[in-house]
């Protein structure tokens, strides 16, 4: 199979389109590429999903964090001290096991004239129930960061703009929140990157894949035992991920531009890919 054959038949494996069957026997570098590259279609999904929502959700963990009132605070404090005080890997289990034991993988809701089966079965797919735990997970760590950035908001500029007669909506959209995400910015980035990273261990947890649709680790792992030669197939891993954490910097590197907009532009944070040797 030429390197062109390989691409067509394996590229979109990962979503159910191409070839069903997984290669065999004399196994060639470009079918590992291809097919490792159609697994990263999901740890993509698994990152845009959890980043996208743990957003809001850690915005407004930070601002229950940040309530006087205890039926606010008490839960966000909870919540945010469960999922930084336990690993990751533990969180995957629990919660696979908690979607396991509900009673026969469905329940039955009761409207009076009908009772409709809610199924359940779905939760402990990776699809969902592992970006479920990765979404909870980055919800938790992010909320952290962004407490402490709504904690350092200028005091000055909330009284001026009470001052001016801002309502308490307005002077939150116009001036905490805008503030807010500015500082936490650089943090929330590595928070980003981190969670991208972790997408890997979805497939040590006990979510499995469905129908062999699996991400970059599950065909990284089949390649390797077939082959019996890891340093083919993880190392490609390895080239992926540091391609995407590129892009997902570079995206970063984007809105935190925005963010910076109206800073004069020697106090902007410019933007580089080049690492930084000396502190």
């Amino acid at each position: 199979m030429t390197c062109l054959e390989a691409i067509s038949s394996y590229a979109l494996r990962a979503i159910g389109i191409g070839e069903r069957l997984l290669p065999k026997g004399e196994i060639s570098i470009c079918e590992q590429v291809a097919l490792i590259g159609s697994g990263m279609i999901w740890n993509i999904y698994y990152a845009v999903f959890a980043i996208s929502l743990g957003f809001f959700a850690a915005t407004a963990l930070a601002l229950g964090k940040a309530s006087n009132t205890a039926l606010w605070r008490v839960p966000s404090n909870i919540f945010v001290y469960i999922f930084r005080g336990t690993p990751l890997f533990i969180q995957f289990f629990f919660v696979y096991e908690l979607f396991v034991l509900i009673p026969k993988y469905a329940f039955d809701i009761n409207l009076g004239f009908t009772t409709i089966t809610a199924e359940t079965r779905w939760l402990t797919r990776a699809w969902l129930g592992g970006a479920f735990v990765l979404f909870l997970n980055t919800a938790g760590y992010s909320a952290e960061i962004f407490y402490g950035a709504l904690r350092a908001v200028p005091k000055g500029d909330v009284e001026a703009a009470r001052s001016i007669g801002m309502s308490s909506s307005k002077r939150f959209r116009r001036i905490v929140w805008p503030t807010m995400l500015r500082l936490a910015w650089p943090s929330y980035t590595n928070e980003a990157i981190f969670l991208f990273q972790s997408t890997t261990l979805v497939y040590f947890s006990s979510f499995p894949a469905w129908r062999q649709k699996g991400d970059a680790f599950y065909y990284a792992n089949y390649f390797a035992e077939k082959t019996f030669n890891p340093f083919v197939a993880y190392p490609i891993v390895a080239v992926y991920f540091i391609l995407s954490t590129l892009v997902l910097i570079w995206i970063f590197g984007v809105a935190g531009r925005r963010l910076n907009r109206h800073l004069a532009p020697e106090a902007r944070q410019k933007f580089s890919f080049r690492p930084q040797y000396l502190r």
